[in-house]
């Protein structure tokens, strides 16, 4: 029997296709059934080869698992965009009745409601998947595939049953799956693989990390009305312009989520039903180490992610993982292909790979495009836009302003940057100190080039998606700012910028 810690992260169902033999030579197979994997399959299946997926999920320590689509359907993007909404509506029904509205003080929310119609939602994402690669012809193996040789992949399903598949190209698409921080007591947390299908509400809770998961599930949390915390070891955001992500974290704090900075948990305990004991230590301003102790209802660590590559059998095979994060390393030629030539890696499993879905599909369609049809395209890793869903939202594209002077110098470096008050905030009282808007530049031949763009403030994916497009075909902050604005919008801040950091000037909120 396998045991459970080697079925690592590879999205699932539950039942395995029947139209798979106990021996089966395929064009393609794909292991791992997210977005990337799913993607590459039906791109390489519509070239008419065969193709297999194999997909499997190990439960979380707390016994969850799901269907077939990975990590961002089941327990990423989806979920984590549907109760962010919900948030975002208590928010709005709170401060309403300055539009007119009669809102009783009493407004409460229902945990099971929520968590009970975004799982039904997810299902159905599930299932419509299924079909996807049944119509395609595409089998769909739920078993947990290892390499047994470097065309070979032993796979085993949950019944034990054993088949043998290989093929003449592998991509390896896995993902990741949450990492635990080194202390006693881990086992008494959760992760976000379990956050959005708890049975009963998450009560009072601490959240360990400072990462985009970390904060957004925070930013939910307090939304819905949980007592939440953030405990911070350095700094929010990191890999984000932190300029804005403390900005994010600022609006946070004044939105109710209490921020525990410089600190460290070192125990987690059982302290009486349904709480938790948790001893932290804190770094004071004078360098001193104080502990600190705390009961919680429930503990989320967000303490980063671990590819799910370590016992897929890769090393024996000759294939090159990065020692710390397990994740596979590819060619300077070709980003997806590993040191094995007909072995490919896509996602969050690749090296150097922003962990985005969209990357993750984009990158799949294209290796089956070179793989099966002749193309020669590859993957612009480069000013891929992402969005942080926080209470207030921040969108970005490109270099931060800290990697922008690193890497041209801050005398060739210009920043224009204004704040804003989005017009949908005035009458209802939302904080508005934190909407922030900022282009970051390089100087070039008497034009100022757009290497960084940054938004904060409501529906900033929604914002930041049409200036990605422009940022891809190079435009200047001279050719944006003769762009006319639509106005009153949040977007119209942006083609509206003027005032340089340097130049010392106000910033603050004006009108036309």
């Amino acid at each position: 029997m396998i045991p459970r810690r080697l079925l690592a992260g590879l999205g699932g169902c539950r039942h395995a296709s029947s139209s798979t033999s106990a021996s089966a030579h395929y064009d393609l197979v794909v292991i791992g059934g997210g977005s990337g994997g799913l993607a590459c399959s039906k791109e390489a299946a519509s070239f008419g080869k065969k193709v297999a997926v194999l997909d499997y999920v190990q439960p979380s320590s707390q016994g969850s698992t799901w269907g077939l689509g990975g990590t961002c359907v089941n327990v990423g993007c989806i979920p984590k965009k549907l109760m962010h909404q919900a948030a975002l509506a208590g928010t709005l029904i709170k401060k309403s009745s300055k539009l007119g509205w009669n809102v009783p003080d009493d407004v409460s929310h229902d945990w099971s409601t929520l968590c009970g119609n975004v799982n039904n939602y997810i299902r159905s994402l599930n299932w419509g998947y299924r079909v996807q690669l049944k119509d395609k012809a595409i089998d769909y193996i739920n078993a947990y595939g290892t390499f047994s040789d470097a065309h070979t992949v032993r796979a085993v399903d949950k019944r034990q049953n054993e088949r043998r598949i290989t093929a003449d190209h592998f991509v390896v698409a896995v993902g990741g799956r949450p990492q635990y921080p080194d202390i006693d007591g881990t086992e008494l947390g959760i992760t976000s693989d379990d956050i959005f299908t708890l049975q009963s509400p998450p009560g009072k809770t601490l959240v360990v990390g400072a990462s985009y998961v970390a904060l957004e599930c925070a930013g939910f949390l307090t939304g819905l009305g949980y007592d939440t915390s953030v405990m911070v070891r350095s700094i929010c955001l990191r890999g984000f312009d932190q300029s804005i992500s403390s900005l994010v974290a600022a609006h946070m704090e004044h939105e109710g989520t209490r921020f525990l900075r410089n600190s460290s948990p070192t125990k987690l305990q059982r302290h009486g039903e349904n709480e938790i004991l948790v001893t932290w230590q804190a770094v004071a301003d004078n360098s001193s180490v104080v502990e600190h102790t705390e009961v919680f209802n429930t503990v989320l660590f967000a303490t980063g992610r671990t590819a799910s590559t370590k016992s897929l059998g890769l090393e024996s095979i000759g294939v090159q993982a990065d020692t710390h994060t397990g994740k596979l390393i590819g060619s300077a030629e070709c980003p997806e292909q590993t040191s094995v030539p007909h072995i490919s890696a896509i996602g969050d499993v690749l090296q150097g790979c922003p962990e985005l879905t969209p990357v993750a599909i984009r990158s799949g369609k294209l290796l089956a495009r070179r793989l099966f049809a002749g193309s020669s395209e590859q993957m612009n890793y480069d000013l891929v836009p992402t969005t942080v869903f926080t209470p207030l939202e921040y969108g970005c594209v490109g270099l931060s302003e800290e990697d922008a002077i690193q890497r041209h110098g801050e005398s060739d470096i210009e920043v224009f940057h204004a704040n804003y008050r989005p017009l949908e905030y005035a009458i209802t009282d939302i904080d508005h100190s934190s909407c922030y808007t900022k282009l970051v530049c390089v100087k070039e031949n008497k034009q100022h080039r757009i290497v960084g763009f940054h938004f904060v403030g409501p529906n900033a994916g929604e914002v930041t998606q049409g200036f990605a497009v422009s940022m891809s075909a190079g435009i200047t902050y001279e050719q944006l700012s003769s762009c006319v604005g639509i106005h009153p919008t949040c977007a119209e801040e942006i083609v509206k910028l003027h005032i340089t950091k340097r130049s010392g000037e106000d910033a603050s909120v004006s009108g036309c």
